[in-house]
This record gives structure tokens, sequence and C-alpha cells, in this order.
């Protein structure tokens, strides 16, 4: 029994703080070790960069094995009793429901994530069918089920020696048998049995490190022996046991031998990890590793940025020191264009191919994959000329990434462009990130009375079926722009809107169409196209609500000024609005009254005019909607904005144009034909919609 007190131990906590800042780690298992030891570039993804990699059904049905003998095991030493067959199944099934679809790793015996699924399952019945026929060898002469499934954490002394780095690890199984002897026992699920020789020396370095683990925190509890408890899945043809008990003897010398055994690759791994300028080379003999998404991680090391990488705060400072180093001697011999070219050949062995019979969804799921991004796509939800896809992110995942790959996603789905929202939003109670893309349907929106309730003006529905509204007795929401460029909906939303502002009670409409949009088909509707009336009617306007203002006066008045940018540039200005007078200046030769011609003032302009109108008419009863194709700044300017609080914006040529209306890009990418985006107090974020269509 090693009953020796790591250094390390002793500690303060700032001091192991200091001690870890040296590491690229911060602890060390038989895995990490393991790991290190066969393929060092699988390790420094594994361990130091913490990059998952995708898992087959051989590594998922083991999980998912090592679940139902947990329930097993909990349930043997809560009750006495043993778990039903089918209550182990159903630990094992939701083990493998909880996989995400990008985790899996397609071959080509399973090409699909149904496949692969099925494929996973079939094992998983295999393993826990042996089990439960064999399970004697496991359970005969048990006294007591000291651990199940015990996760442990404790400083190691290894070979005499203090490694300055705890060690984790998970005991499956600590069992106290009726002669006494205490048994560390490891689930193993295997396709073949170990040869008992070779176990003996790979078994021995993990054994050991649990063995030590256990001792260190139970002193009173030294362990006998370790057990590989072997369960072939697939069935012997004579008819033998499918499960195999591999012994681990403990005693003073085999402990010295199998410290030796481990220490050797541990040190050489401790002291990789406390060097950033270590080169973790590549073993490509490896055949338990993905060789092309080996390469790729090592192209991308090269390449992006860390913030790319899961990795802790804490170890930034270490990597991005290593990076700089890598990089430096890499492209001072090899240039940025050679490793790309790399990193895009490498990418072609990997097992995620878009083929034809692929879904959109599954198309998103494994093109966020192939740049080692864990998402699901969980909701499809879509309209007339859009559909939304909600992502659930895999922890660890940092989701500024996914925006960056928006093409790419585009690409995939075969679509020109996609949008992806720059805050969650949430459906059924959960919060999931927003993939939109546009889609072409022949269906229409056909305008419909049931969708207004009172005031709550509808301007469309959005993806999930809800109606989006201006709600003009709202103060907060008094005012409406809407911009789009010609054939993408916004004379129709127009119209629309003001057909549902009739049926809510606005029987006074004035439409200033300067380019005569609306003449001939809006009944009901007071209608003025001269440039020079609706600067007359403007003015008018604001006389009237200055009169509204001292008597009291109220009512309803919807003012729709389409294509106010045009009309705004082609109003009078400047010296235009001087008024002149004859005013009397002197008196001639003859004692007669002399007049001149000057300015005695200025009227204001249609800007000013307008802006007053939006600024106190909100109170009185004013409700104006500014239309216009041009999302040009001299006219959507910062102030121009403040005074409509529900920006609408179809689509625009450019993402600048988008920005300028909703201070996002996004616009740009519409499907048109009334697909539009809606920001408005009432909302949480930018909403898409699809606008309605008034015959």
């Amino acid at each position: 029994m090693n009953t020796a007190v790591n250094k390390y131990s002793l500690l303060s906590l700032d001091e192991q703080e200091e001690l870890f800042s040296n590491f690229l780690i911060e602890n060390w298992s038989y895995s990490a070790v393991a790991t290190f030891a066969r393929n060092e570039k699988d390790f420094e993804r594994s361990y130091i960069y913490r990059e998952q990699s995708r898992k087959g059904p051989s590594a998922i049905a083991g999980s998912a094995y090592h679940s139902a003998l947990q329930a097993f095991f909990e349930h043997l030493r809560d009750t006495g009793s043993e778990l039903p067959i089918a209550d182990m199944q159903e630990k094992a099934y939701a083990l493998i429901d909880a996989v995400q679809a990008n985790e899996w790793k397609l071959g080509k015996q399973t090409p699909t994530v149904e496949k692969i699924i099925a494929k996973t399952t079939s094992i998983v019945n295999a393993l826990i069918e042996n089990f439960y026929k064999e399970r004697h060898i496991y359970t005969d002469g048990i006294a007591r089920i000291l651990a199940v499934e015990q996760k442990v954490s404790t400083w190691l002394v290894i070979n005499g020696v203090d490694i300055p780095l705890p060690f984790h690890g998970t005991l499956d199984l600590v069992v106290e048998l009726l002669d006494g002897r205490r048994i560390i026992i490891d689930h193993k699920s295997k396709s073949a049995f170990t040869d008992a020789s070779e176990l003996g020396f790979t078994g021995a370095k993990q054994a050991i490190g649990y063995v030590d683990s256990w001792e260190t925190l139970n002193p009173s509890m030294p362990i006998d022996e370790v057990w590989y408890m072997e369960n072939k899945y697939s069935a012997n043809k004579d008819k033998s046991p499918q499960l195999k008990k591999m012994v681990i003897t403990l005693d003073a010398d085999t402990r010295r031998l199998y410290e030796a055994i481990l220490y050797e690759p541990l040190r050489r791994m401790i002291s990789a990890t406390s060097d950033p300028d270590y080169i973790y080379t590549i073993n490509d003999s490896d055949t338990l590793v993905d060789k092309a998404e080996l390469y790729d991680f090592w192209a991308r090391t090269l390449m992006v940025d860390i913030d790319s990488f899961n990795i802790p705060e804490s170890k930034k400072p270490l990597i991005l020191r290593r990076q700089k180093k890598m990089r430096d001697a890499s492209t001072a011999s090899i240039s940025p264009k050679v490793i790309t070219s790399f990193r895009k050949k490498a990418a072609t062995f990997i097992s995620y191919e878009l083929r034809n019979d692929m879904t959109p969804q599954e198309k998103i799921e494994h093109t966020l994959r192939s740049f080692n991004i864990s998402a699901r796509v969980a909701h499809t939800l879509g309209s007339f000329s859009s559909v939304s896809y909600l992502l659930e992110i895999g922890a660890g995942v940092m989701i500024k990434n996914i925006a960056s790959h928006a093409l790419d996603i585009a690409n995939a789905i075969d679509v020109p462009s996609v949008r992806v929202l720059p805050t969650l939003v949430m459906h059924e109670n959960r919060s999931y990130l927003c993939v939109e893309a546009p889609h072409r349907s022949n269906d229409i929106l056909l305008w419909d009375a049931k969708y207004l309730q009172g005031s709550r003006i509808p301007i469309g529905l959005d993806n999930f079926g809800k109606p989006v509204v201006w709600d003009i007795n709202n103060q907060s929401t008094p005012h409406m722009l809407i911009c789009g460029a010609t054939g993408s909906g916004k004379s129709v939303c127009i119209k629309s809107t003001i057909e549902y502002a009739k049926l809510a009670g606005i029987d006074r409409i004035i439409i200033l169409d300067p380019k005569y949009e609306f003449v001939g088909n809006m009944p009901g509707c007071e209608i003025i196209t001269d440039i020079a009336d609706i600067e007359a009617r403007m003015k008018s306007l604001v006389e009237e609500m200055q009169q509204r203002a001292k008597t009291g006066a109220s009512g309803k008045t919807l003012i729709v000024f389409d294509e106010f940018a045009d009309a705004v540039s082609s109003a009078r200005s400047g010296r235009e609005l001087d008024i002149r007078e004859m005013v009397q200046v002197g008196y001639d030769r003859n004692g007669m009254p002399k007049e001149e011609l000057k300015v005695v003032g200025r009227e204001k302009s249609l800007e000013e005019n307008m802006k007053m109108l939006l600024q106190k008419g909100r109170s009185l009863g004013y409700r104006i909607i500014a239309a216009t194709q041009r999302a040009s700044t001299k006219v959507i300017t910062g102030d121009a904005k403040v005074n409509f609080p529900v920006q609408v914006c179809f689509r625009v040529p450019k993402a600048l144009d988008s920005k300028v209306v909703l201070d996002e890009e996004g616009a740009e990418t519409l499907a048109g034909r009334g697909d539009g985006l809606i920001k408005s107090p009432e909302y949480f974020g930018t909403v898409r919609f699809q606008g309605f269509y008034k015959p």
C-alpha cells in the first residue's frame, strides 16, 4: 500500500494556483497518459485544446453500457435487489438519445445518424443481455458495495516521485468480498477479448492509478485486486461465456512494477505540458484516431484565433505563446495559402459529406461539425418566404463562431445567404440560436381581418405563426419607418396596414404620394401627389396639431408618407423658403414712401414640419408611416430614427442599407415578396416576418 504523502498536496490554494499556471493542463488521468503515449498530437487536441473527437457506435455503446451497470449496482447497493433488465436498457437508451447528431462518427457501414444509432442500440442490447445472463460472475461473493462510478481527485506519489498535478479518474465499481478482499472492478465492452498476458502490462498502468487514488482517499481500506470484466458483444460461436474476468493481483512487488510502468509515460507527459515550446508529434500508425480530423486540427492551430478553441482563460497565455512560436516557425517555410489548401484537402477525407439524401437540418449540423462546432437542429419553423432553424448548441461552443460560418451554411443548404440572429430566441421555454434561411413558396399570406386585435395592427406573421403588430395606442410605438427595394413588398405592406387601420377605427387617413403609387386604389383616403401640395398639407397639419394642443381636441389621424426621402430632397430648401414682402425703406425726392422687396422671415421646410409632427403629434393622436426605397444616412439620420421607434425593413441591396435602418445586417439576405424584419420596443431583438397581401 502506498502511504506516501505528495508534497504538492500540502500547498495552499494560492500556491497550487501558481503551480498550475506553469502547466498546459491542471490534472492528469490514465486516459491522458495513454493518449500521450499513443499519439502526442491527439493528446494535444483532446487535453490541451479541449476538442472532443466524434464517436463511433462502439464507443457510445460502451458509455451507455456503463450507465446501465451504474444503475444496476446502485440499485443493488441501496435496496439489496437486482434492477430489472428493462430498466437497465432504459438507462442505456437515454444516454444514446442524448448524443447530438454531430457527435456521431459516421462510417461506410453507418453513413447516417439513423443507421449509427441502430447499430449502437444493437451493441448495447447485446452487452446488457450478456451481463444479465452471466451477472453471477460479478455478484457471486460480494459482501458489500463500497463505491459505484465514484469520481476521485487526489495527489499521488508514483514510483517514489511527487507528481505535481492531481490525478482525476472514475472508479466503475469497488466491492468487498465475503472473504474480506477488496476489489476495484472496471467494466469493459469488447468486440474481442484482450490477451491475458497483454493486459498484465497495459492494464497495470490503469490499475495502479485507480488503486493509489482509492487508497490515498481511503487509507483504512487497501485494495487487493483489480478485475477487468470484459463483455464481448459479438456472440461466441462455441457458446462460451460472453463475460471474462481478468484479474490483476496486487502485492508489494507488482505495485512497484506497475508504478514503474506508469511513471515513464507520465513523466514525459508532465514534462511536455510544462514546456509551452514542446512539439507534439503525430503518430501516423495510430489506428484509433481519425487522421483527417487530426491533421485538420493541426492546420487550424496554425491559422485560426485561439478563441475558436474551448480553452480555459487561465491557460490562454501559455497556449498563445505556444501558437505564436509554432506559426512563426511554420510560416517561415510554409505559406498560409499552402496551409489553407492542405486543410481543405484534409477536410475532404472527413466523414461529413453533404449527400443529396440529407435533410437541410442534417446538412447544417454536418457543416458546423466540419468546423468542430457541436450543434443540433432541434426545431424547424417556416413561413411563406423563410424558414427558421433553431439550434441547440453543445457545451463549450462559442456562439459567435457560428455567425462567421453563415455562408458555409448557406452553401450547404443551397440558398444565397442565411441570417444568424445576434440574440437567442425562446421557444417552448428554452433558448436556441436561430438560423434563418430564405425559401421560395407559391403560397401567399392573405390579408385577413381575424388577425386584428383592437388597436394592435398586424404587419405580418413571424416564423412561429404569431402576428407581428404595430400598436397605434402605445405611446412608445407611435410612428413606423418602412424601407425596402423595388419588389420587396414595401407598398403591399403599406396597403395592408392602411386597411387594418380603417378597421381599427382610424377614419382619417392622409397619404402623401409623390410617386402616384396609391392614386385610384385607396378609397376613403385623402391622397396628395404634387410636391408643392405635399408641403402645404404638411404645414397645415402642423398648424392643426398646434390648434389641437390649445383646444384639447382629440382624434386619430394616420399619415402615410411614401418615398419621403425623395420628397424631402425635392422640396424647397434654403433661400427657396424665404418669405419676401414689400417693405418701406424711406422716401423718394418727391416725399413719397419708397418700398423694396425684402426677406422678412423663412418658412419651415417639409422636413422640419414633419419632424415637429413626429415629435409633438404622438400625444395628440397623429400616427405616421414613413416609407422609402433609399436607405440614405442623409435622410434616415440618427435623429430621424429616434422618432420612428418601429422600424420595418424589407429586402435591400446591401448590408450597409440594413444597418442604416435596423442598426444591424440581415435585410440584404431576405427573399423579397413580403419577407421582412421588424424592430420595435414591443419585441426583444429583431423579428423576421411575412407581410400580408391585400388583393
